[in-house]
């Protein structure tokens, strides 16, 4: 980090159009008198859940150090910061009646048992995300975000005589309001970068006519910004513009795409056609927004239970959740293999991101928390014990990587996230149905 004698606040905008950007941590950002001390990193976490468990067989090992296996051959480059933690029980997930989907994944980021319940009456618990947002909403613009490449219309009684409300999401701000997950890349952007309040379609094709691009109008002003810039600050900021860029490129791309004359699909305009591009457009979103500071939380549902999403691309014509329930059949184990390697590699291309992306002396992956994982494990019987957990922490966490933990039996998988909670500053007695903390999680 170069430290600069101006200093630019950490919240400057551009603004024009009807537009504000907000801009990525620069080195001007430090003050002259901070010449002699490094600014502290600020600490990031994100969540990603999969659904409907994983190929047990192929995900288990032993204690020791990490195996780099089929599924998570992805993560071989970071290996260095991966752990995997083995032996974790998501207890309140367990019941001996149906609606094994819609608890497993309410109890993983919560550690609470959902109230079965297909009316307004929903009661679970507030989320760990919701925890350390509420800490570092202070900072921010956006306390957190959440995101989906799932259906989000879902509505009523979705399984069993439980609410929808514990299939839309994984964020819950308290135990009465569960947190939307947005999943139109249009929409993320908007309520990043700024647009028309109206959500009339003519209306919004009319301010893309007079705005080819949030950028374009913003030319004036950050040609005269750069002039005050370092050569690392011009360079810095002209990549994060491009992101911009290309970001608003793809959406406006899906868009186009979304107004020919295409087979009937169950997506609204704006999402892309192509699974791993959906994917990953919204994963640079969310890249954006932590790298502008507007948020450092974020959960991400990669797969709800009970999905339906089939993987052609991959040779897996089966739909997910009929797949899932493979009754130990080698050739459907091999295919739900498959399915989970898929979604470790879209979850590596964050973890890529976030490696490169300068922040401060180091990346961003130094400063950020990553929590990866299922709310079952055998998903042939819904089985919510030793369920599939992956941690990918940052230097400064504290937590050694390139390791595979195995947790005591009947351990909560609450208790993780209660050490997590103390990696970040916010220690609690309890957190869900914890009974104590992971003190094989520590290691430099």
């Amino acid at each position: 980090m170069i430290v600069t004698k101006q200093h630019l606040s950490r919240r400057t905008l551009l603004r024009g159009a009807g537009a504000a950007l907000a801009l990525p941590m620069l080195d001007g950002m430090v003050p002259a008198f901070a010449a002699t001390r490094t600014a502290a990193p600020v600490k990031r976490f994100g969540a990603m859940y999969v659904g409907m468990g994983m190929n047990m067989n192929m995900w288990s090992q032993a204690e020791g150090p990490l195996a780099i296996n089929a599924i998570l051959q992805p993560l071989e480059r970071q290996r260095d910061r991966v752990v995997v933690v083995g032996g974790l029980d998501s207890k309140e997930a367990i019941s001996n009646d149906q609606g094994q989907h819609p608890r497993a994944q309410s109890a993983w980021l919560s550690g609470c048992r959902a109230k079965k319940t297909d009316g307004p009456d929903i009661r679970l618990g507030t989320s760990l995300d919701q925890i350390i947002a509420t800490e570092t909403a202070r900072e921010t613009q956006l306390g957190s975000l959440e995101l989906t490449v799932e259906p989000t219309d879902l509505a009523g009684s979705c399984a069993y005589g439980f609410s929808c409300a514990y299939n839309n999401t994984i964020a819950w701000r308290t135990p009465t309001t569960p947190l939307p997950m947005e999943n139109n890349p249009r929409n993320v952007f908007e309520r990043l970068f700024g647009a028309s309040d109206s959500t009339d379609k003519a209306a919004q094709a009319r301010i893309r006519r007079a705005n080819a691009s949030v950028l374009d109008s913003l030319v004036a002003q950050v040609g005269g910004f750069t002039r005050g810039l370092g050569p690392s600050d011009r360079r810095k900021l002209g990549e994060y513009l491009d992101a911009v860029r290309d970001a608003e490129r793809r959406i406006q791309k899906a868009e186009q795409q979304a107004d020919r004359e295409l087979p009937v699909m169950e997506q609204p305009a704006g999402i892309p056609a192509v699974y791993e591009d959906y994917v990953r457009l919204m994963l640079d979103l969310q890249l954006l927004a932590l790298q502008t500071d507007l948020t450092r939380v974020f959960t991400f549902v990669l797969v709800r239970e009970s999905s339906v999403r089939s993987y052609p691309e991959i040779g897996v014509p089966d739909s997910h959740h009929p797949l899932s329930h493979h009754q130990n059949n080698a050739e459907k184990l091999a295919r739900l293999a498959r399915v989970n390697l898929f979604h470790v590699k879209q979850f590596s291309y964050l973890v890529e991101k976030l490696e490169a992306t300068p922040d401060g002396d180091g990346s961003m992956l130094d400063s950020t928390m990553l929590l990866y994982g299922s709310g079952m494990s055998d998903s042939n019987l819904h089985v919510p014990t030793n369920v599939p957990t992956l941690l990918v922490a940052g230097k400064r966490f504290g937590i050694a990587g390139n390791r595979s933990l195995q947790a005591p039996d009947r351990t909560p998988l609450a208790n993780l996230q209660l050490t997590l909670l103390d990696r970040f500053g916010l220690p609690m007695e309890r957190f869900g149905d914890s009974n104590g903390e992971l003190p094989m999680l520590a290691g430099v």
